[in-house]
């Protein structure tokens, strides 16, 4: 990664960047449909139904139950994202951008894993479809963007802004933006003191 990664007016993707949602819906399958025979590597496109062995209708119910449900179904961060989000919380708001539907069930999730944050810390808007985020970043004055879909990632840096790629094996391919291969790389682009990660 060839770039800094601004202190000031960053904006987080949760899905996949925050979220480790696909791992989660591993789970669901297994769990609640008798699929064990998916794992992360399989996920080579953001739009499962395209990459996945297993009927379309499943696809949808389980995508359902995780952006409604997130903290019922046991949603679970990243490795290490709360602990690099609490850190960059010590010099500024968290903003999170999301292409939910809406932003309160994540919001809830966000709550519950950033506890240690005041409420009024932690910001969550909901575009509703990945078109809309560029724009929006634009009107928020948000300098970088960190998200896991790719096209997402060229139309902001199309604006402008600095879109990291948080690396998944779903945005592989050449890409203008640079990658994010973990928690650990972000809080080296950071000039915070402490490293959080024991």
């Amino acid at each position: 990664m060839k770039h800094r990664i601004h202190l000031k007016r960053v904006g987080f993707d949760i899905d996949g960047v925050v979220a480790d949602t696909m791992r989660a819906f591993i789970q669901i399958a297994r769990e609640e449909y008798n699929i064990d025979t998916l794992h992360k590597g399989m996920i080579t496109s953001y739009w499962l139904e395209q990459c996945l062995p297993i009927p379309e209708e499943v696809v949808l119910q389980i995508v359902h139950q995780l952006v409604h449900e997130p903290l019922y179904v046991g949603l679970k961060p990243i490795r290490y994202a709360k602990e690099a989000l609490l850190a960059y919380a010590e010099k500024e708001p968290l903003i999170f951008v999301t292409a939910r539907p809406k932003p309160e069930p994540i919001r809830e999730w966000l709550l519950e894993l950033l506890r240690e944050l005041p409420a009024s810390h932690i910001n969550v808007i909901a575009t509703g479809e990945h078109q809309a985020k560029a724009g929006l970043l634009k009107e928020l004055g948000i300098d970088t963007f960190i998200d896991d879909h790719l096209e997402t990632c060229h139309q902001i840096h199309q604006t402008g802004i600095q879109a990291i790629i948080f690396d998944q094996p779903w945005n592989q391919g050449w890409s203008p933006c640079p990658r994010l291969h973990s928690w650990q790389e972000f809080l080296n682009y950071l000039p915070i003191k402490r490293q959080p990660f024991g």
